[in-house]
């Protein structure tokens, strides 16, 4: 007959000897690291802002070349490949891949910057130009039902309706394939028309007292290995 004492001790000795059970990370503590790192992450990109932009006299339209610049020059300054394996490294195994990008993809967005942070601009009636760029890092909702001019900046073509992805082909060969967000736009008798030229530029334009100090500017996280992308 073991004693209640030898009982113990050899229960004891069991658990000691049983592998420990796997360590998890609190979702809350997973997400203050992942914020971390965005966060670290953006102050990169905005390294250079703002950035100076000025306008064509007549129309007032932003110079498009110098904000497509901006914008992808600042995505070009996070350090990606390192941002991935920092990212890696805070995934606890016990999350499930859909949950970690979810939390990955929030981040994004609660840290977007606001135009005002991006672009410096002294024209008071400035167009922000609605290229193919500016679509692509554009925080979802930000230019909902807000107005759409032309290219002349003198006609309201109506309001912002949502962006689409449309799968062009082009270059040297007619099968490669590339993606391009696109806009749609609800014209003054409220039906949804979509913008005619593939490759935007300064076609259209929206208001910059309108846009300036709300959230536009996310990264992408399509360079983020750590997101089974690239």
């Amino acid at each position: 007959m073991f004693s209640v004492s030898n009982v113990l001790m050899i229960l004891g000795l069991y658990l000691a000897a049983a592998p420990a059970p796997p360590r998890t990370v609190p979702f809350q503590d997973m997400a203050e690291r992942v914020d971390a790192a965005i966060g670290a992450a953006y102050k990169a990109a905005s390294a250079r802002m703002p950035c100076k932009i000025g306008t064509i006299s007549k129309s007032h339209m932003m110079h498009w070349q110098d904000v497509d610049k901006c914008l992808s020059g600042a995505s070009n300054l996070v350090d990606w490949d390192a941002l991935s394996k920092q990212l890696d490294g805070i995934r606890p195994p016990t999350i499930l891949a859909e949950d970690f990008a979810s939390a990955v993809e929030t981040s994004l967005t609660r840290h977007a910057l606001p135009y005002d942070k991006i672009f410096q601009v002294k024209d008071a009636k400035a167009l922000l130009p609605i290229t193919n760029i500016v679509l692509k890092y554009l925080v979802p909702d930000t230019f909902a039902n807000l107005p759409v001019f032309d290219r002349a900046g003198k006609k309201q073509l109506g309001s912002f309706a949502g962006t689409f992805i449309h799968d062009a082909r082009g270059g040297l060969s007619t099968t490669k394939v590339y993606s391009l967000i696109m806009f749609q736009y609800k014209d003054p008798q409220g039906k949804i028309q979509t913008a005619s030229d593939w490759n935007l530029l300064d076609s259209y334009g929206i208001p910059w007292s309108k846009v300036s100090t709300l959230a536009g500017y996310r990264l992408s996280s399509e360079k983020l290995t750590s997101m089974g992308n690239r």
